[in-house]
């Protein structure tokens, strides 16, 4: 006989069932989140390139996902907290697969840029919707599986599975984007999500409160604004990657446009896996401080780079900076409400981070035609200054820290 295995020595997901439904939730939201991912290097250079718009339009076709998700949080909140978080996920991937269906009608009408735009803009506002019913239920679902006193580790583990997408998203979009064109991109961008649609379908959900008093969204939104406002912050640097980063390459004839996604989401994902536990074990702001001073010292480094492997490196640790600032201030978030409000506090604190993308394209377009791609990243910089004062106010504000090293 073969040695025996402990039960100590058995896999975490074997010995902690809730943990292996977590697991399945994250490979589910990796593979339909590509839906997003892919098409974040192709849209601009779609619109810029093949519909010969400006940068302002580029910027635009990529925000108005974000727009649209920023409309839809506390519309994605009720439905998690009233009708449950599997409930949410659900319609959000079928938002998804509508959304891809919609943006590869604009590949034929390229001739007309005007209308292709607009189709563009209408399947990329659906996605939009997606995301918060998605990103919301997610969240939602996986802290009502493991319990809010993991709240930090949870949304660590999603935040991996997301940028784990953007990594290879980038690339991949950019390949297919080679061999079978923008509606070839989208009619893959449709399909992923409905294959999670057909993953979740025998997965338990979580409880609902559809009867539960609920205090005015704005009353929500008074207690977690300042959480908000920290992620808004970073979450500039992110956004200008994703929007200028393949053209910036582009315009200086670097090589491997496609890479800066992958670069960002590599810092991401290393950080999330390896110190993902941090904001539960020494607080939020701690964790935040030291994350987003990380991200102004990446995003510099892209503003002043002259060359692609500088350019790689500053996007790499901007990643590394990014990576832990959402779950921290999100385990904040989840402690300062009530569970029958987890899911519309989650979907207003997510909405600061969508405020960020949704607006830095369009204004970080006005300001590339002006000052050239390196001052969008130097503005990612400054934004990420301002989050690192507001978080050690928020620090000095509150001298003791609810959680200590075990």
């Amino acid at each position: 006989m073969g040695p025996q295995t402990r039960p100590d020595q058995r896999p975490a997901a074997a010995r902690d069932p809730a943990q292996g439904r977590l697991i399945v939730l994250t490979a589910v939201l990796f593979v339909s989140y590509l839906c997003v991912a892919l098409s974040l290097p192709v849209v601009p250079l779609f619109v810029a390139g093949d519909l010969g718009m400006g940068n302002v339009w580029a910027g635009l076709g990529v925000g108005s996902a974000f727009l649209a998700t920023i409309l839809s949080r506390g519309f994605a909140g009720t439905v998690s907290d009233r009708r449950g978080a599997k409930r949410a996920v659900g319609r959000g991937l079928a938002f998804y697969v509508a959304g891809g269906l919609v943006s590869m009608a604009a590949g034929p009408l390229s001739f007309s840029p005007w209308s292709a735009f607009s189709v563009l803009v209408a399947g990329r506002l659906l996605i939009g919707v997606g995301e918060s019913l998605v990103g919301v239920g997610v969240v939602a679902w996986g802290v009502g599986i493991v319990g809010p006193q993991r709240s930090g580790r949870v949304l660590a583990l999603i935040g991996a599975a997301l940028y784990g997408a953007f990594a290879a998203g980038g690339p991949l979009g950019l390949a297919l984007l080679d061999r079978f064109g923008f509606s070839g991109v989208m009619a893959v961008s449709a399909l992923l999500p409905a294959v999670g649609l057909l993953a979740i379908r025998r997965m338990e959900g979580t409880p609902a409160h559809p009867d539960a008093e609920r205090p005015p969204f704005h009353s929500v939104l008074g207690r977690i604004w300042r959480q908000g406002a920290i992620v808004s912050l970073q979450g500039i640097g992110f956004a200008a990657i994703g929007a200028f980063f393949s053209l910036h390459f582009v315009r200086e004839g670097w090589p491997h446009a496609g890479l800066g996604l992958t670069a960002f989401g590599l810092g991401f994902v290393l950080v999330r896996f390896a110190l993902g536990h941090l904001p539960d074990r020494f607080g939020g702001l701690r964790v935040a401080m030291g994350s987003l001073a990380v991200e102004a010292v990446g995003q510099a480094l892209l503003w002043s780079a002259g060359d692609p492997v500088t350019a790689l490196a500053g996007a790499f640790l901007t990643g590394l900076g990014c990576s832990l600032v959402f779950p921290a201030m999100g385990r904040e978030v989840v402690h300062l409400v009530e569970p029958h409000l987890r899911g519309t506090a989650l979907g207003a604190f997510a909405a600061f981070q969508d405020v960020a993308y949704g607006l830095t394209g369009p204004l970080a377009g006005l300001l590339a035609d002006r000052v050239g791609y390196g001052g969008v990243f130097l503005l990612g910089s400054t934004a990420a200054v301002l989050g690192f004062l507001t978080t050690v106010q928020l620090l000095r504000a509150r001298p003791v820290v609810r959680t200590s090293p075990t």
